[in-house]
């Protein structure tokens, strides 16, 4: 079932966005109802995957790679090998 919405918005602005749906092959209408699906899917607790690995620290094993990497590099630049 679809509802009917009136809203306020500057002029200017809704000419630009008339101009990007047409552009796009698409009405003002499914711009705005994909707008508020997007809005309100975040808000129900999906959470961007970059947020999620930015909490996660790093294994163990990664950083003792990472730090044999590191002295691999020096060593080789050091040494010529």
């Amino acid at each position: 079932m679809k509802s009917r919405l009136n809203i306020s918005i500057d002029d200017s602005l809704l000419e630009r966005v008339k101009r990007y749906a047409d552009k796009h092959h698409t009405s003002l209408s499914q711009l705005i109802e994909q707008y508020f699906r997007t809005l309100t899917r975040r808000q129900a607790g999906k959470e961007n995957i970059l947020d999620m690995l930015e909490r996660v620290s790093p294994s163990k094993e990664e950083t003792q790679n990472h730090s044999w990497d590191h002295y691999y590099r020096q060593r080789r630049r050091k040494y010529g090998f």
